[in-house]
């Protein structure tokens, strides 16, 4: 039987921590961005953890489950 092959868009738009949560990029931070506030820029800098529903789904995405 072949290897499953990872999702490259996902591949592309989401991490896997050493502790297994899954991390994607926040929005509204790639255009536009003399409008809002650096305070708005600021917070769009890390990355944020998914919720456990949507994670389980990357997951399997990605070839980790």
């Amino acid at each position: 039987m072949p290897k499953p092959k990872t999702s490259s868009a996902a591949k592309k738009r989401f991490k896997i921590t050493a502790g297994g949560k899954v991390l994607r990029r926040r929005a509204f931070k790639s255009h536009l961005l003399e409008g809002k506030s650096p305070k708005r820029k600021r917070a769009k800098r890390r990355d944020v953890g998914l919720v456990a529903e949507d994670s389980r789904e990357v997951k399997r995405l990605l070839g980790k489950r």
